[in-house]
C-alpha cells in the first residue's frame, strides 16, 4: 500500500543514496524540482530514467517554437483522452507555475481556439490514429489567425504522441499521486474515482476494483446468455462455442467503463474533453468494411 507504485513493493523502489548513477539523476530531478513518482519508479532501470529525462528536458525546457505553458497544457489533452488523472494534476502544477493562465484550467472551451483546434488529431493519435489523413494536417496549417506553423505543429504532435504514451506506463506501473501533497487543496486533485470519499491507495485514474466486479459480472452474463443458446441450437461443436465465448470476450474489453460517460465521476477531466465518448474501435474486426490504414513497410 505503502510507496509510489500500487504494484512494486516499496523496499525494490531505488531511493537516493543507492547507485551513485541513479543518485546523480535524482540529484538532477531535485535540482529541477522533485522527484516524481514516475521517476522513482523508472528508476529501476537508470539506463531507461536518463533518456526518459533527457527526452522530458528537451520537450518541456528546452527551446523551442512554443512557450512552456502551452507545452504543459498539451500534455494535459494528451493524458485527458486516456483519463490519467495523475499526469493531468502534474502538468495543470507545472502549467501554473510557468506562468499559465488559470482560467484555461476550467476546462478546453476556456483555452485559445488555437490549441483547441488540437482536439480532433489529439483523439484520433489517441484511439485510432489510423484515421490520421493529411487533410487533418492541412486543416491546421491553413493561414489564419488561429493557424499552427509547421514548427510548433511538429512539436505539438511530438508532445501529444510522448504523452499518449506516457500515460500507458502510468497505468501499467500503478504509479499513485505522491502522498505529501494535499489531496484537496493541490493541484492533483482527488481520484476520479473518488469525488464523495478519500483517494484509496490503488487509484490509477482508469478502472478501479468496484469497475472490474461490474465488468466481469457483464462478461459472465454474457457468456450464461450463451450457454442458454447453445442448448436451444442443435449441431454447435465446441469449437464454435469457444470461438463465440473469445469473441464476447475480447468485445467486452472494447467497451469503456460506463465511468467514462459519466460526468460526476470525472469531472476534472472531462473538462479538458470534446466528444469524450469517441474511443479505441478494432480496425481489424470480420465482418466489417476495414478503413485505410498506410503501411509503412
Amino acid at each position: 500500500a505503502r510507496g509510489p507504485s500500487t504494484f512494486i513493493p516499496l523496499g525494490e523502489i531505488p531511493q537516493e543514496g543507492g547507485e551513485s548513477s541513479l543518485h546523480q539523476l535524482l540529484e538532477a530531478f531535485v535540482s529541477a524540482g522533485r522527484v516524481d513518482h514516475v521517476a522513482m519508479v523508472m528508476g529501476l532501470h537508470p539506463q531507461y530514467l536518463s533518456s526518459f529525462w533527457k527526452t522530458q528536458y528537451l520537450l518541456l525546457r528546452m527551446d523551442g517554437p512554443l512557450p512552456y505553458h502551452k507545452r504543459h497544457y498539451i500534455a494535459i489533452m494528451a493524458a485527458a483522452r486516456h483519463r490519467c488523472s495523475y499526469l493531468v494534476g502534474l502538468h495543470m502544477g507545472e502549467f501554473l507555475q510557468v506562468g499559465g493562465n488559470p482560467a484555461w484550467l476550467q476546462g478546453l472551451h476556456c483555452a485559445p481556439q488555437k490549441l483547441r483546434n488540437l482536439n480532433e488529431i489529439n483523439k484520433l493519435l489517441a484511439h485510432r490514429p489510423w484515421l490520421i489523413t493529411k487533410e487533418h494536417i492541412e486543416a491546421l496549417l491553413k493561414p489564419g489567425e488561429d493557424s499552427w506553423s509547421l514548427a510548433e505543429l511538429v512539436q505539438a504532435l511530438v508532445l501529444l504522441t510522448h504523452y499518449h504514451s506516457l500515460a500507458s506506463f502510468v497505468f501499467g506501473c500503478g504509479i499513485k499521486p505522491e502522498e505529501d501533497e494535499d489531496v484537496e487543496n493541490s493541484c492533483w486533485g482527488p481520484s476520479p474515482h473518488s469525488d464523495s470519499s478519500p483517494a484509496s491507495d490503488d487509484t490509477m485514474g482508469g478502472s478501479g476494483g468496484t469497475d472490474a466486479m461490474q465488468e466481469l459480472e457483464v462478461l459472465m452474463e454474457r457468456m450464461k446468455l450463451l450457454q442458454e443458446n447453445q442448448l436451444e441450437e442443435e449441431g454447435v461443436t465446441q469449437e464454435e462455442m469457444a470461438t463465440r465465448f473469445e469473441l464476447e470476450k475480447t468485445e467486452s474489453l472494447l467497451v469503456p467503463s460506463s465511468d467514462i460517460l459519466d460526468p460526476s465521476l470525472q469531472s476534472n477531466i472531462r473538462c479538458f474533453l470534446e466528444d469524450p465518448e469517441f474511443g479505441y474501435k478494432d480496425f481489424t474486426r470480420r465482418g466489417e468494411q476495414a478503413p485505410p490504414t498506410f503501411r509503412a513497410q
